[in-house]
């Protein structure tokens, strides 16, 4: 006698999120030809608006077959460059500059950019820590769902412009991540110096879980990051990254022209922990080095003092390697837990 035994599977979550469609729709047509200046609308109903949509502006330039570069500015709504630049660069490109297709999202988090805000004032979410992203979660969740299996597939080069925001300061750095794929990384290291920022890091993440990079690296793109600055905006920023973004599209080939030339970077690495400097207590920063600066292991970087305890010696942070201060908190009142200071490693 035969017994008949039935099988079943189960589904886990990463198969469920991708049998669900996500909610946000594109107003343009990724497919078409010429110049498209559009939305990516994600529905949200609130207090103000019952059938409301959130609109992040996105603009298209395609030009007939050829590699697609994704640009992005405002993955943290309070880093300007990237917005800055992006928008400038959409109005003025034409469909004859390019071969292939760039496509141009300003402001990624555009709750948070609206808000002037490193994360959405809608759900609190980070977008760059919350990859890659769920259809059916927050809005945050749902923008980085899109990205994750909308944008990024279509993408060959990914180009994302950050700066240091309201609460850090950098040298102007152009990075990549090496990722052990050998022919990638040397295009990723080839695209990081062909952008031009005065500094070029090998990037390492203290915790790479959740970020735009790692999925964009995940799928196989050849990815580029910055950090341009910091605690404001400034005419010099803003020229290296609207002098980068055009070297960036002009090296892989999808904009017409030649690279602008640039001095050769500085070649910095971050692939130690003792690199970043973390306050241990609150009070106000008295910094000793100046951005830039070289610096040697143990050197003092900055001193951090109690202002409501003045019989509190102030707390003296140094340098855990040698290298030059890369980065350092701005403003000057501090927390427990927060980035101090970044010294990197010469390359």
């Amino acid at each position: 006698m035969l017994t008949c035994r039935a099988r079943f599977w189960s589904k886990t979550d990463a198969d469920i999120v991708s049998d669900i469609a996500n909610p946000i729709s594109a107003t343009i047509d990724f497919a078409r030809d010429g110049v498209q200046h559009g939305f990516l609308s994600l529905p949200h109903s609130h207090n103000d608006s019952a059938w409301g949509a959130v609109m992040i502006p996105v603009t298209q330039v395609k030009n007939g077959d050829g590699p697609t570069a994704l640009l992005t500015g405002g993955n943290h709504g309070e880093e300007y460059e990237g917005p800055i630049a992006l928008t400038k660069l959409r109005a003025s490109l034409a469909a004859a500059d390019v071969h292939g297709r760039i496509i141009i999202v300003p402001a990624m988090n555009y709750p948070a950019f609206r808000a002037a805000a490193r994360v959405s004032p809608i759900d609190g979410g980070n977008l760059n820590r919350s990859f890659p992203g769920d259809p059916r979660g927050s809005a945050t969740q749902k923008i980085a769902d899109y990205f994750t299996r909308t944008l990024l597939p279509m993408a060959d080069y990914v180009l994302d412009i950050h700066a240091g925001g309201k609460t850090l300061d950098f040298v102007p750095l152009a990075a990549m991540h090496r990722t052990g794929d050998l022919a990638r990384d040397q295009a990723s290291e080839a695209a990081m110096l062909a952008f031009g920022a005065p500094y070029a890091m090998y990037m390492t993440e203290l915790d790479p879980a959740g970020l735009y990079d790692t999925e964009a690296e995940a799928q196989g793109k050849v990815f580029v990051t910055t950090e341009l600055g910091g605690g404001t905006v400034s005419p010099f920023s803003v020229a290296i990254a609207e002098r980068g973004t055009a070297n960036f599209l002009r090296h892989v080939g999808v904009l017409a022209g030649t690279a602008e030339p640039t001095e050769p970077p500085r070649l910095l690495d971050m692939d130690d922990p003792a690199c970043f400097v973390q306050a241990t207590a609150p009070g106000i920063v008295e910094p000793c080095m100046k951005l830039g600066t070289s610096v040697w292991k143990d050197d003092v970087l900055a001193r951090v003092w109690s202002v409501e305890d003045p019989s509190r010696a102030p707390d003296t942070y140094v340098a855990g390697v040698d290298g030059i201060l890369a980065s350092r908190h701005f403003p000057s009142h501090i927390e427990a837990g927060d980035c101090l200071a970044v010294v990197a490693e010469l390359a």
